[in-house]
């Protein structure tokens, strides 16, 4: 071997030596982020929550009790709880959490108690006991939805995904001015609205819709919120030229249900088992539905007859008055005054009924008429100076709106096909 050659070796020998030696460095620890649950003011990730539902007899001492430490009594966390929230409205089936601190004594840091989905109430285990109020954020979405009419208004509104605070607002906008009980299949609906969700996450319903399309029988009827003072927070709905949606009176006494029977002059009385004039509207409805005065008025008549169980008659001006029978209970008084939509009684079957509903009767200068076939008054018109401030307000919603496509995917019907 050459010393050349020796040399080469040897640094070939060195240098394989060297890179066995050479060891790679571990990725220096990455410590692993908690990110902070925040709810009620506390960070929840730093305690063992304890959650439960109020049952049935218990109090509020029962439920506080276990956690008190030795120094607290539960006359002391009921007094402080007092200050701002009465036990006894403390409900079964509400929700309550206990927050205990991790450590060896497992102490109590506070109590909290859901009022509802919005508002809870706490009680804090510090130096001393302290109690307050607070309510979740809210955040809101502003969302859009189409629907047509195959069956129900309120099954087309679900299949669409949308809840039942939705399907009363839209009836509350149109109660005045669509008749829910003769829909078509076919008839079509439209909305812009607002939801509400509690932290982000949690369906607290609907906040408004901002304007709505309904189609019945091929005639839009559009709804637009309008905020007529700012001072006192007023607003109602009007349609495109600005003519209120709303009426002296309501189309219904009771939310969203069927008509089981018309106003009719022969009709067979399933109880008397004779055919009699029927001179009211019968209102289908589950027991205990709330039943509303049409419009403002007085009650002249609450009492109760074999014929038409609990019922209630109210005086709305020298023309009209209006009746509701068979209710399960009257709410309210001869004399007293009543507004439209307030609740005067709920649906029952008494007097001759068969089964529960309401039997709306309508007088115009003291003759009893169908309310379905009488010219109506409306209400009190927008304000004639708000109405150029009034069509600047809703042109961009109404382009929005109407660049919104009707959802239609079912095969025409007959117009006759009324749903009930």
């Amino acid at each position: 071997m050459s010393k050349i050659s020796g040399i080469l070796i040897l640094v070939f020998i060195i240098t394989v030596s060297s890179c066995k030696k050479k060891t790679v460095a571990p990725p220096p620890e990455v410590a692993e982020v908690i990110l902070p649950v925040m709810q009620y003011g506390f960070d929840l990730n730093e305690f063992e929550i304890v959650e439960d539902t109020v049952k049935s007899g218990d109090t509020f001492g029962d439920i506080i009790d276990p956690y008190l430490s030795g120094d607290q009594s539960v006359f002391e966390a009921a007094q402080e709880f007092e200050e701002v929230y009465d036990v006894r409205r403390i409900q079964v089936g509400k929700p309550y959490k206990i927050l205990k601190r991790k450590d060896s004594l497992g102490t109590t840091r506070a109590f909290i108690y859901e009022a509802t989905k919005m508002d809870y109430v706490v009680l804090e285990f510090a130096d001393s006991l302290e109690a307050y109020k607070d309510s979740h954020p809210i955040t809101y979405e502003r969302k859009t939805a189409s629907g047509v009419i195959n069956s129900t208004l309120s099954e087309a509104m679900q299949d669409e995904g949308l809840g039942l605070s939705a399907i009363y607002e839209l009836s509350d906008i149109y109660r005045w001015s669509i008749d829910f009980f003769r829909l078509q299949k076919g008839d079509r609906f439209k909305m812009i609205y607002t939801e509400r969700y509690i932290n982000d996450s949690v369906y607290a319903g609907i906040e408004s819709i901002e304007a709505a399309v309904f189609e019945t029988d091929g005639n839009p009827y559009y709804a637009f919120d309008y905020q007529t003072d700012s001072i006192n927070n007023v607003s109602d709905y009007y349609d495109e030229t600005g003519k209120t949606l709303r009426s002296f009176f309501l189309k219904a006494p009771v939310n969203y249900t069927r008509i089981s029977s018309r106003f009719t002059k022969k009709r067979f009385h399933p109880v008397q088992k004779r055919w009699k004039a029927h001179k009211g509207t019968d209102y289908a409805a589950p027991r205990g539905t709330p039943i509303v005065s049409t419009a403002n008025g007085v009650v002249t008549k609450s009492g109760y007859t074999r014929g038409n169980g609990n019922y209630v008659k109210v005086k709305h001006n020298g023309t009209y008055s209006t009746q509701y029978l068979h209710m399960t209970k009257r709410k309210v008084k001869v004399g007293q005054r009543v507004k439209q939509g307030q609740v005067i009684g709920t649906v029952g079957s008494t007097g001759l009924a068969t089964g529960p509903h309401v039997c709306y009767r309508f007088w115009v200068n003291g003759k009893q008429v169908d309310p379905y076939r009488q010219n109506l008054p409306s209400a009190d018109p927008l304000p004639e100076e708000k109405m150029e401030d009034y069509l600047n307000f809703i042109a961009p919603l109404k382009d929005e709106i109407d660049a919104l496509p009707f959802k239609n995917d079912q095969p025409e019907t007959a117009q006759d096909d009324t749903i009930l």
